[in-house]
This record gives C-alpha cells, sequence and structure tokens, in this order.
C-alpha cells in the first residue's frame, strides 16, 4: 500500500472516531435534557414560558378613611414623578430627540415649576455616566396641573411616571387621629406611619394582581392565548364615627383661639353620649399629614394625663348626690381647710366667702366645698369607690393608639381630699369624657369609639363593626338628673363660674376647670401658668352633645379673661353643632319671643309639589323646594319627626336645582339646605344670612360651592 493512502487512512479513521465521540457526545446531551428537562441547571420549560408569556400588574388602592356620612378623609390619589433620559442612544430620530438635548435650557425651564434651583437641576442632569435621573421629593408628587405645564415646555428627554400617594383632603385636620401614611423606601409600598393610618394598616393595605398571557418574541399577545388572571385585593375602607361638619367647626374654632392666645396647647372632643361616638376630636399644635410637619407625635386626648382641676368636682358631686349626703343648703365654712397636715384653700388664696351653702359652693368652685364633701360626708373610701365606679383608674380602651393610664394619688388624706377638687391626681381627658357620659345618658357609662364599621369595598361586605358599649352604671337615672340641674346653675346663676359659657337658645349644663400645672419644685406661677378647661352638655334635659375644651397657658392681655379661649371653642362648636343636628332650641330667641310648641312633621313625598306646598302652609309651615320635577322625593325633616311654628321644611324633587334667596335664614335652616341637596356651602360669621355668593335662581350643580356670610341684627 502506498505510504500516501496509509496516511489517508490513518486521518480518516480518526476523523470518523472525532465524529463518532461528538454524535455521542450530542445525544448524551439530548438524552440528559430529555429525561432532567435541564440545561445549564436552567429549567428549560421555565425559561421558555418566561420568554413567551408577559405579565402586567393589576394595581389596587389602599383603604380610604371617611367619616360617619362618607365624607372622604384619607385616600390615594395619582401622582406623577418627573425623569429626564440622558442616554443619547434612545434617539433614533434627529429631528425628535428622545433624551435631553439642552441641559441649560431644561434647567432653567424647570426651576420656574419645581422646588430646585436651576443649578441643583444642571447638577443632576449633568451627572457622570447617569443615562436616567430623576429630581428628589422636588421631584415627586407632581400634580396633573404641573405635569401639563411641564409637558407644554417641549422639552426632550423629560417624561413621567404614574405614582401613587396618601392624600389628606382637609389637610390640619383630625391629624393626629388619622395620623398618616407614606411609603416605604425598601418595598415601594404605602404604609401607616402615624394613628389610625399605623394601627390599622393590615385592614387598609392592598394587594396588586396581575394578567398573565402568551406572547410573541416582540411582546404582543398570541391569537387564542388563555389569560391567566390575579385579582387584585383593594384596601378595606373605614368609616368613622367622626362628622366631617362638627369637626369642622372644632378645627376653625381651635385655629382662630390659637393664632389669639397662642397657648402652649389645646385640647377638644365632642361627644355623643348616649353611644359613646367620637363625633369630633383635636388639638393644637397640629401638622398637616399632606407634608408632616409634625411636631407633637401623640393624640393628647388620650395620650396626656395632667391634674383636671375643678372639672373633677362632677364626680364628687355625683357621688354625693347618689349616697344621699349632698344637702345643697347646708352651710359650711369657706376659705381654708385643715385635712391630712395640709390646708386645702379656695381658689381665691383661701379667703372664701364666709358660712356659705354648698350650693353656692358648687356655682363658685370652691375647693373647701368638695374637699369637706370627700372627708366628712362620703368618706375618703367610700370616695374612692366612686374613682372606680366612673373608670377613673383605668384606661378606657378607646380604639386609638398610646392611650395613657392616669395617676390617681390616693396614700395620704391630703391627696384624697385635693383628688376631690382635681389636684393632686392626674386624668386624661378622655377617661373625664367616658365618665361623664353617665351623667349626661341617665347613669350609664359608655365607652367612647371612633372606628364606627370597616367595609370590603370589592365585596361590600362588613368586615368589622363597633356597638355602642355600656361600661358601668355608677349612678342612677334620678343621680344623673340631679347633678345636670346643679351644673345647668352654674352656667345661669350669677354667681356661677361657667356664665361665659351660657349659649343663646340652649340650656347648657356643665363645669369650669382651672388646673395648675407642675414645675420644677412646685406649681408654675402666674395668672396664665394653668390649663384653663370646661366639661359641658346641651340640651341640659337630655344632652345630644357633650363636649371638653382645655386650654393651656394662652398668653392673656389685659382684660381678658382666662374663661375667654375656652368659650370661644366651646360656644361656637356646642352651638353650630347643636344647629347642624336640628336639635330644637329651648330658650328664647333673639327678639325675645317663646319658642313655640312641637308638632309632627306631615309625610309629603310622592305629591306634587303644589298639593305638598298647600298642606305645608296649612300646617303653619314653610315649604322650600329643591329641584325643578313636579314631584316631592325626599323631604327634610322627614315624616314624623317634630317640627315647630313657621319652621322652614325642605322638599326635594328630581331635575335641576337653583339657589334659594337665603337673605335672613339662620345657621341651622343653610345647614339644612346643604344636607338636603348635596351642595357644599361654606358659612361664617355669626347671626343671620346677610349675602350669598350665588345668586337667586342660578342653577346649582354638584361641585358648586356657595358662601354664606351672617351678621347679627343691629
Amino acid at each position: 500500500m502506498p505510504k500516501k493512502n496509509k496516511f489517508m487512512n490513518r486521518g480518516a479513521a480518526i476523523l470518523s472516531i472525532c465524529f463518532a465521540l461528538f454524535f455521542f457526545v450530542i445525544l448524551g446531551r439530548m438524552a440528559y435534557i430529555q429525561l432532567t428537562g435541564k440545561a445549564n441547571g436552567v429549567e428549560l420549560a421555565t425559561k421558555a414560558t418566561e420568554q413567551h408569556e408577559k405579565k402586567r400588574t393589576i394595581e389596587a388602592s389602599r383603604g380610604s378613611i371617611l367619616d360617619r356620612n362618607g365624607k372622604v378623609l384619607a385616600e390615594d390619589t395619582a401622582t406623577y414623578k418627573l425623569i429626564a433620559v440622558l442616554d443619547k442612544k434612545m434617539t433614533t430620530d434627529k429631528k425628535h430627540p428622545q433624551h435631553v438635548k439642552d441641559k441649560e435650557k431644561t434647567a432653567e425651564k424647570l426651576a420656574t415649576v419645581i422646588n430646585l434651583d436651576k443649578s441643583k437641576i444642571l447638577d443632576i442632569l449633568n451627572r457622570d455616566g447617569a443615562k436616567q435621573v430623576e429630581f428628589g421629593s422636588a421631584g415627586r408628587d407632581i400634580s396633573y396641573a404641573k405635569k401639563q405645564k411641564i409637558e407644554k415646555m417641549n422639552l426632550p428627554g423629560i417624561s413621567f411616571l404614574r405614582d401613587t400617594k396618601r392624600y389628606y383632603p382637609n389637610g390640619i385636620f383630625l391629624s393626629n387621629v388619622l395620623g398618616y401614611a407614606d411609603v416605604n423606601e425598601k418595598t415601594n409600598e404605602i404604609q401607616g406611619s402615624l394613628g389610625l393610618e399605623k394601627i390599622l394598616n393590615n385592614y387598609l393595605t392592598e394587594r396588586d394582581g396581575s394578567v398573565t398571557y402568551e406572547s410573541d418574541k416582540s411582546g404582543w399577545k398570541l391569537p387564542n392565548s388563555k389569560e391567566k388572571i390575579t385579582a387584585p385585593k383593594n384596601g378595606d375602607n373605614v368609616y368613622l364615627t367622626i362628622d366631617q361638619k362638627i369637626q369642622t367647626f372644632l378645627e376653625d374654632s381651635m385655629t382662630k383661639v390659637a393664632e389669639k392666645y397662642k397657648p402652649k396647647k389645646i385640647m377638644a372632643a365632642v361627644v355623643e353620649p348616649k353611644t359613646g361616638k367620637v363625633l369630633a376630636m383635636g388639638q393644637r399644635p397640629s401638622f398637616d399629614p399632606n407634608i408632616r410637619n409634625v411636631t407633637n407625635y401623640y393624640n393628647d386626648l388620650v395620650s396626656y394625663a395632667y391634674e383636671p382641676g375643678s372639672t373633677m368636682k362632677i364626680f364628687t358631686l355625683a357621688a354625693a348626690i347618689q349616697e344621699n349626703v349632698f344637702s345643697a343648703n347646708e352651710k359650711y365654712k369657706s376659705g381654708t381647710y385643715k385635712v391630712g397636715g395640709g390646708p386645702v384653700k379656695d381658689w381665691n388664696d383661701g379667703a372664701g366667702w364666709g358660712m356659705t351653702s354648698f350650693r353656692d359652693g358648687l356655682m363658685r368652685s370652691s375647693n373647701v366645698a368638695f374637699a369637706k364633701l370627700a372627708n366628712e360626708k362620703l368618706g375618703f373610701d367610700r370616695f374612692n369607690e366612686y374613682l372606680h365606679k366612673f373608670g377613673l383608674y383605668q384606661k378606657t380602651g378607646i380604639d386609638l393608639p398610646g392611650e395613657v393610664s392616669s395617676k390617681i394619688n390616693y396614700k395620704y388624706d391630703f391627696d384624697k381630699a385635693s383628688t376631690a377638687y382635681g389636684q393632686a391626681s392626674a386624668i386624661t381627658p378622655i377617661q373625664q369624657l367616658q365618665a361623664v357620659t353617665a351623667i349626661a345618658n341617665n347613669g350609664k357609662m359608655m365607652k367612647p369609639y371612633v372606628i364606627d364599621h370597616i367595609v370590603d369595598p370589592d365585596t361590600k361586605k362588613v368586615v368589622k363593626q363597633t356597638k355602642p358599649e355600656q361600661v358601668g352604671t355608677p349612678i342612677s337615672a334620678d343621680t344623673a338628673k340631679k347633678v345636670r340641674n346643679l351644673l345647668g346653675e352654674v352656667v345661669t346663676s350669677d354667681i356661677g363660674t361657667g356664665k361665659p359659657y351660657k349659649i343663646e337658645g340652649f340650656d347648657v349644663a356643665g363645669k369650669t376647670g382651672t388646673a395648675q400645672i407642675a414645675g420644677t419644685g412646685g406649681y408654675l406661677k402666674g395668672t396664665s401658668n394653668y390649663v384653663f378647661s370646661f366639661m359641658g352638655m346641651a340640651p341640659k334635659n337630655d344632652p345630644k352633645l357633650v363636649i371638653y375644651v382645655a386650654v393651656q397657658q394662652p398668653q392673656l392681655k389685659a382684660g381678658q379673661s382666662s374663661s375667654d379661649p375656652v368659650a370661644e371653642i366651646f360656644n361656637p362648636t356646642m352651638k353650630n353643632s347643636l344647629h347642624y343636628l336640628n336639635i330644637e332650641p329651648t330658650e328664647k330667641t333673639d327678639s325675645g319671643q317663646e319658642e313655640t310648641k312641637s308638632q309632627k312633621m306631615p309625610d309629603l313625598t310622592d305629591k306634587t309639589v303644589t298639593s305638598a306646598e298647600k298642606e305645608a302652609k296649612n300646617e303653619h309651615l314653610t315649604p322650600i323646594v329643591i329641584g325643578s320635577d313636579v314631584a316631592v322625593k325626599e323631604q327634610y325633616p322627614t315624616a314624623g319627626e317634630d317640627v315647630i311654628t313657621n319652621q322652614k321644611i325642605f322638599l326635594k324633587t328630581d331635575g335641576k336645582m337653583t339657589m334659594p334667596d337665603m337673605s335672613g335664614w339662620s345657621r341651622r335652616e343653610v345647614l339644612q339646605f346643604s344636607k338636603v341637596s348635596g351642595i357644599h356651602i361654606d358659612v361664617s360669621g355669626e347671626g343671620y344670612a346677610s349675602s350669598q355668593s350665588v345668586k337667586k335662581g342660578k342653577e346649582l350643580k354638584e361641585n358648586t360651592v356657595i358662601k354664606v356670610k351672617f351678621k347679627n341684627p343691629d
């Protein structure tokens, strides 16, 4: 065999062996993949699914917080995040660049809209190696209006990402109750950080859904591909006992007092005594949860225990009446009273009023009178039992975070006597409010609460419902009535300390408080270094509301009384709230005319406007028609409710609504019109309607806002 053929045959053999080995390696690899479904440790089926399946997120919303009438107090709202694309590779069309081309011009234009200097914007746009940049807090939470303004500038490379933020439409409103929610930097999700937003986070938190489908390599959905949908779960909606109108009355009056008197602290709350529902709650200083300018992270109504002062005498009086040891006309020597080794002094530096009756001692808020009641009439052990019965030793358990307990100093006789008139022991405002519901609610003490119910917005099912809870009966209904009558005299008597809290048209029962403030080495000195307060209820015979107001260390000028800042919160809040709730006046009006007897409201629904008006006038009522249709669909008050002669009643029909002439209307009548029509009305001033921002006869739409000013008659 020639030598050349020999080498060729050997090469062919080697090549055949290599091909054979390569074939068996490929065959083995294919067999392995076929058997295991893996290649290089990667699941091929999973990889194929990833390449050909597309997943789109279906966004859910955090639950809203609403007042008892469904008015939104906190909700998610759409915002935008400003971004700038710097990567030139993004531009494929030189005529229409998709990156920032002129950084100087871009910075100059943006500086006119966002809260950032031109130089700082330039620094961001000139970051080395950055392909895309954001503008920090100045570029987040961009409103739709700002977005439109920036878009009109036609700045290449500037665009927006849709975002969500937590929004509080009322600003400084119920802030220390609501708290706030913020974006968690790690999860990029909205999370409750304070107040109800924090403790209800599990209810409010949403869960995004998704839709998955098969796609081609370009991402287009393949024909006949089946979608896999995971439904989103929106957060639950929380309905509070808070009434937005009453909260607004309280907020407005607190703001005015804070500006006028500049106190260290204001605390106030409105409670429905028959149920324990908190209708309003506020404090100063407060904050705007939209910008979170927080200076006090606590809700002082539940987290601040202090010596309450003479509002405590309400419960000492109730205990003495319940035990039949209070004799209104019995005389005692006022001024000073020695007990437990120390002198109890009346507030006028121990001068007192000589021999006086216990009734007058109550009117004048005598400390000696109540120290004697606790020590000599009740006895300290029996008085202590009532401190327990009124729940003053333990937390109320209100559904708000941060509640602290009281500190009752009851070791020494002097402290026991001092506790009877509101010194020595520290109590929270919410404990006092719970206790006073027993006075207002005929002996039944009701637990306060702010969360009414929680609803799943997807299924409409109620997932949590709070019901009124009676937590004790410290006194009888007869005792409660006697206490209210005496507290009514505190307001109406010429010598009563509660005179500044008299409200025209309504009987108010209540008790003032002036509490010393503990400092280093004793109590603070000075005429303003006190917590001035008032605990009041109205109407006296059947209280619908209880309001507590406390103002700490107001800056009083010459001629101003310590009761002025407290009354300027209590009086307008109570009066406006009673009018808003349609509670009929119980006293004489401005003109001195007596209120007429009540009658029952007839049923005028489903009748023609003509016949309904005629029947109303025959019943000596004043009908106001809302809407242009011929048939009455709703009426206010409803059939069977008490109405009085010449009272305005509202008959609502379908069709367009027009503005009535409100001249001479009372605030209550204007707010009734607002409630029935659904039109928002801003009211200001006192007395009767004197001007309105919308002319008579003009059509009213849902988004119309009417401003009505009131003036007192000359």
